[in-house]
């Protein structure tokens, strides 16, 4: 299977996960709590993604939990000079993770060939600008929006609401002019969903990969790995590597990960062991373990 982020990279992704490293640009990020908001701090932080092997970069100006207002102005002030930075320093894709239109045009202006919508492409401009732009996407399920509380969501079945909710949205990208291999889906685990349903969609990855487009994974330190274990966001690492090797083994071939060191050894050593068992004659269930 191969993944294009934006027209000029592209990657086989049959075994070997990417790895996105995350570059926060806001004061009150659930996990560094800003402190790389300084642009020296931010340039410093990408600077060590890529030394430790991130297949692309990750930018975002707004988190997307509750908090103060972000104008457009802000968020374009936070996003745009940044993506520019690392576009003038780096040969790798650069992502935005934006769900607002005129920060996604002025980001994919400045360098940024993937669109990272946590609200699931709510607005109706932004899959025509990617597509104009020919950048890659990422679907994200979100059962409200971004910045809205939801801390007890209902679903009737998770899993089949999710799947065909993200299955909706890339047919939407396909329409807008988007090809397939340009289209990544995320289940959007802690988005509307409480510990044990993010739990739930982790095990069941292979549902959602079973859909046909690369199969995005948004584990990292996130907040149902610390409620199974009864850690705080600063001691999730070893439960992220989990997570993300469990999520490799069911399909997903994208992870958005904090400590990229880990996320790389681990996608690395799950895709030699893939492709292993791939070429292992005895082998009886090969289909399983490979990408879709």
């Amino acid at each position: 299977m191969i993944l294009e982020l934006g027209a000029a990279y592209s990657f086989d992704i049959t075994y070997r996960a990417l790895v996105m490293g995350i570059l926060n640009r806001t004061p009150d990020s659930f996990f560094d709590g800003g402190q790389y908001f300084d642009f020296d701090g931010f340039l410093e932080k990408a600077d060590g993604l890529v030394r430790d092997g991130a297949d692309f970069l990750d930018v975002g100006g707004v988190k997307a939990g509750p908090g103060p207002e972000v104008s457009t102005e802000e968020e374009l002030e936070r996003v745009v000079p940044a993506i520019a930075a690392l576009r003038s320093r780096f040969d790798l894709p650069i992502s935005v993770d934006t769900w607002n239109p005129v920060v996604l045009r002025e980001s994919l202006s400045a360098g940024a060939s993937v669109g990272n919508d946590i609200s699931g492409f709510a607005h109706p401009d932004y899959l025509p600008i990617c597509a104009e732009f020919d950048a890659s996407v990422v679907a994200t399920h979100i059962r409200l929006g971004p910045r809205i509380p939801d801390p007890e969501p209902v679903y009737e079945n998770l899993q089949v609401e999710v799947r065909a909710f993200l299955q909706g949205r890339a047919q939407a990208a396909l329409a807008a002019g988007i090809p397939h291999q340009r289209i990544m889906v995320d289940d959007g685990m802690d988005l509307g969903k409480t510990e044990p349903q993010s739990l739930e969609l982790l095990r069941s990855s292979e549902h959602l990969a079973s859909l046909g487009y690369a199969t995005f994974l948004s584990a990292s330190n996130k907040r149902f790995l610390g409620a199974l274990l009864g850690t705080e966001v600063t001691d999730r690492r070893q439960a992220s590597h989990a997570a993300h090797a469990l999520g490799i083994a069911k399909g997903c071939r994208v992870l958005r990960a904090h400590d990229v060191v880990g996320a790389r050894r681990t996608a690395d050593i799950l895709a030699a062991l893939l492709q292993a068992h791939s070429e292992d004659p005895d082998s009886s269930d090969q289909s399983a373990l490979r990408a879709s």
